[in-house]
């Protein structure tokens, strides 16, 4: 897990929504940036993997951004919006491991072939019949 917040930008701006003359007149909403090319704290390949994961989120000049405006202060919105691009970040790292596939072992077959046995005479138990 690793803290690039050093490379981070911030922008500012006004929060939309209700709030009042506090929404018309302070600068709440901050949006992060980070240019995930010039980032010096990660290897190429751990580039390529973010930019890869996170490219729905990437704009056209290589900036990963992120709005947020869920708080009444420019301050505590900076801290989430931080809080929330490093999580972001290091989800998109997390490589899954391959899946083995592997078959049933006989006892499992033969355990749902005998269910299924006792289903079926079940249901035909319930059969009316003249």
């Amino acid at each position: 897990m690793k803290d690039f917040s050093k490379e981070l930008s911030f922008k500012t701006s006004r929060s939309s929504g209700a709030g009042g003359q506090n929404v018309n007149k302070v600068e709440t909403s901050v949006t992060v940036l980070w240019k995930v090319a010039v980032s010096e704290l990660f290897k190429d390949d751990e580039k390529i993997l973010i930019q890869e994961k996170l490219k729905n989120r990437i704009n056209a000049d290589g900036f990963l951004f992120l709005t947020v405006s869920e708080s009444r202060t420019q301050l505590m919105n900076k801290n989430k919006a931080i809080e929330k691009i490093v999580d972001i970040v290091n989800k998109a790292l997390i490589v899954p491991k391959k899946r083995t596939a592997t078959k049933p072992s006989r006892a499992q077959k033969q355990k749902r072939l005998d269910n299924k046995k006792k289903l079926s005479d079940k249901k035909e138990n319930r059969r009316f019949r003249l």
